[in-house]
Parts: C-alpha cells; structure tokens; sequence
C-alpha cells in the first residue's frame, strides 16, 4: 500500500475529487494548508520584495493538502490522472508524495490491509 500526499491549487479540488472517485479510492483526508515551494509565494513578477540583492518575503499562498492509501497496483494510473488533469502549467501547481504504508486496520471490523481501504 502506498499514501499519497497531494498538495495541489484550491480551485482544482473537485476535479481531484472525480479523478480519485473514478478510481474508486475508498476515502481521503482533505486539509486548507498554506505553503509555498519554487515559487515562494510569488504570484506576480513585481510582488518581490528585493534588498541587496536578497529577496526578503516569502508569502504562504493558501493550497489544499490531500491523502490518500490506495493499492500499491493504483498509483501510477492515479498519478497519469493527476498529471493529465491538474496541471494549469505555471509554477505552484503541486506535487505529489508517495509514502509506503505498512499496514492499516479498520477499526469498526478488524479487516486489514487492502482489505481496510
């Protein structure tokens, strides 16, 4: 099993939303996070504070933080989705993680594994 972390922009939540409910994931954890990568909180050209040379401000933009297990046998099909479907093609459209899980346990039937998800 693997959990993937998403960290894409607000306004494509319902589109990741289809593509992960047309793979039929069993459930997701969503999360409103700020963050800022590459492009350090820079949403236009003249937005950089510049002294000496250095930049000087790093705005958080605001994201949307998503995970998900899902079959080890789903991730590359769920990642074509992702790439073919979320990008907008500018800086600060996301990124993907992709952590291995050990094991998960339903807590309401004891199932485990994939059988959990």
């Amino acid at each position: 099993m693997k959990e993937l972390v998403i960290i894409i922009r607000p306004e494509k939540l319902e589109k990741l939303k289809s593509i992960l409910d047309a793979k039929q994931c069993g459930g997701m954890t969503i999360s409103s996070v700020m963050g800022c990568g590459t492009q350090k909180g820079v949403v236009e050209d003249n937005a950089v504070n510049v002294i000496k040379g250095f930049k000087t401000n790093i705005n958080l933009l605001p994201k949307i933080r998503v995970e998900v297990v899902v079959s080890d046998s789903e991730v590359e099909d769920i990642i074509t989705e992702l790439r073919d479907k979320i990008p907008t093609g500018h800086v600060g459209d996301g990124k993907v993680f992709i952590r291995d899980i050990a094991g998960a346990v339903r807590l309401r039937t004891g199932e485990r594994d994939d059988k959990a998800l």
